[in-house]
């Protein structure tokens, strides 16, 4: 199970996050998305040395990167002055690289930080790359591509605000029982399967070529799976009833998430918005429902421009 992990983590440290930074804000974050895979290569190194002071240290100089990193979650929100969902999303997704580095520190100097078992530390760091700061990340995109549309821009909103909340009942589960822990996985797979409806039927149809709509539909179609299993394993823990191993679920759910969810969105997601005009680069928690249209020209000035892609996932109707 370790090598697994390790190899799930360093993906989402040198690679998943540094994408993502630069789907949250092409703009502001383009310097740290640049420099990140520097400031996490010794967290990265450090997955694969014995524990110890060597390993501790080269996990602390991670940390200090992931906590720079959340620093910027509140004053992107003061800028922004509105808790719309894409915001509170995308705050949620740079905070979470902190609680993974925080419990990578623990797990590494082998102290069992609030009591948890080393094991857990291990796997919590997983956890806040891909379930914290990914599907926070996507559910934000995934609303703000939807904006207001009638129908769904309720589920989308519903779903950037209880990815965000489902993870942090999930923390908070840690550290109150299992049935708390079953709380955070309900809501937290209410959210998901959300993201992953509405990638289906809205983002998906608006990909250009084949590439971008299979990548859609492979992270939309794991996350029924992969989600359903989480939902399985948090249950068996609260209830006592059969459910799968701490190593079975790294080979099936945090898989299945890293490489089926996680790097499909990020590189479908990356394809969309390379398709965008640079006026269209918005951040991902750019107010969208109550705005006009993106493109938008009164009816005696039409936009002589080709639409683009990333136009047809951004524009409501």
């Amino acid at each position: 199970m370790t090598v697994l992990v390790n190899v799930i983590v360093t993906l989402g440290m040198l690679y998943v996050v540094p994408a993502g930074l630069r789907l949250i804000d092409p703009a502001r974050l383009q310097r740290t998305a640049r420099l990140w895979p520097v400031a996490a290569a010794p967290g990265a190194l450090c997955l694969w040395l014995p524990r110890g002071m060597p390993a501790t240290a080269l996990a602390a100089l991670y940390a200090v990167a992931c906590l720079a990193l959340a620093a910027r979650a509140p004053v992107r929100l003061l800028r922004a002055r509105s808790l719309t969902p894409p915001a509170i999303a995308v705050a949620t997704a740079l905070v979470s690289p902190s609680i993974a580095a925080t419990a990578l520190v623990a797990e590494r100097a082998g102290y069992r930080l609030f009591g948890f078992d080393l094991d857990i530390l291990a796997l919590t760091v997983p956890h806040f790359h891909f379930a914290g700061f990914t599907a926070a990340l996507v559910a934000g995109l995934v609303c703000r591509a939807v904006g207001g549309r009638a129908g769904t821009g309720g589920l989308a909103r519903w779903a950037a605000y209880s990815v965000p909340a489902g993870t942090l009942l999930v923390l908070l589960g840690y550290f109150v029982d299992d049935w708390a822990e079953l709380l955070g996985a309900v809501v937290l797979t209410g959210g998901m399967w959300a993201v992953a409806l509405l990638t289906w039927r809205e983002v998906r149809p608006a990909g250009a070529d084949r590439a971008t709509r299979t990548l859609l539909a492979t992270s939309a179609a794991v996350l029924v799976a992969t989600m359903l299993l989480a939902l399985w394993w948090a249950a068996g823990e609260a209830t006592g009833i059969t459910h799968p191993t701490l190593t079975w679920m790294a080979a099936t759910h945090g898989l299945g998430n890293a490489l089926g969810f996680a790097l499909c969105s990020v590189l479908a997601w990356r394809r969309l918005a390379a398709g965008a005009r640079p006026a269209d680069h918005r951040p991902a928690d750019a107010r969208t429902p109550d705005a006009r249209p993106a493109g938008h020209r009164p009816a005696d000035r039409p936009d002589p421009r080709p639409r683009t892609t990333a136009d047809r996932v951004e524009t409501s109707p």
